[in-house]
């Protein structure tokens, strides 16, 4: 995990530009390229693919982190595939990403505005309330929650960014072809091979995910990365097509 291949050296450069840009352009940038739900108006074509590039102007940690593992488990990986076959896999850990936290957005926006309209708000009334209104009547308070309403316009509202989702794709692939090798966590400084660490790591998530923890952190699309990623190196070493280049 030392050497920085080239594939892995042009996405780290490309998320630096977007970043350095989110700053010059400020929020219309984050309005543009990163993902919302595809109902939301301010929902574009180019979003499932832009918003990998895309991460916090608030915090370095997020880009540094990213950054920091996509050179550190996606170099090897690019060694062993070949740059188009990882390019190939990393674009669509990414939108698998996408795909999965998009489905759980959906879910929780039409579960929710189904009990909404049977409670007896109109249609109006609840795309109202989406986009800042106050909505319909109280009284379905009784079979709807204001917790859940208040997912319901988080998920239409919200934003998703970052490359976290193709980045665990890169994880599970790293944990599939090199099993063996140890890892340690900053905080946690004892080593632990890829197979135990990385399944640790997206149990985490899942967690998180079903019991709806307010994290500020996308892990829907974490799991959604990390279960295409499976797949495809999964696949690929079964059928040895990792000893088949690309390039």
């Amino acid at each position: 995990m030392g050497k920085i291949t080239d594939t892995v050296k042009f996405l780290l450069i490309i998320n630096v530009i977007f970043y350095i840009g989110s700053f010059l352009i400020g929020d219309v940038s984050l309005k543009l390229f990163a993902l919302y739900y595809f109902e939301n108006p301010n929902f574009q074509y180019w979003q499932p693919i832009t918003h990998m590039f895309m991460h916090d102007p608030t915090s370095i940690f997020h880009i540094l982190f990213n950054m920091y593992a996509l050179w550190a488990f996606g170099s090897p990986l690019e060694m062993r595939w070949g740059q188009k076959k990882f390019l190939f896999f990393y674009f669509s850990a990414g939108l698998g990403a996408a795909i999965i936290h998009t489905l759980v957005n959906y879910y929780n926006v039409h579960s929710v505005m189904d009990s909404l309209l049977a409670g007896g708000w109109s249609q109006d009334q609840i795309m109202s309330y989406l986009a800042g209104g106050n909505g319909g009547s109280q009284s379905v308070l009784d079979t709807v929650s204001m917790d859940q309403i208040t997912s319901m316009a988080q998920s239409y509202n919200g934003v998703a960014l970052g490359a976290s989702g193709a980045v665990y794709g890169v994880l599970v692939a790293f944990g599939i072809m090199f099993p063996n090798i140890e890892l340690m966590l900053i905080f946690l400084p004892i080593p632990i091979k890829a197979k135990y660490f990385i399944p640790g790591i997206i149990l985490m998530d899942l967690i998180f995910g079903i019991t709806g923890t307010g994290t500020g952190i996308a892990h829907w699309a974490h799991i959604g990365g990390a279960l295409f990623g499976f797949i495809m190196a999964w696949y690929w070493k079964k059928n040895s097509f990792d000893n088949h280049r690309w390039n």
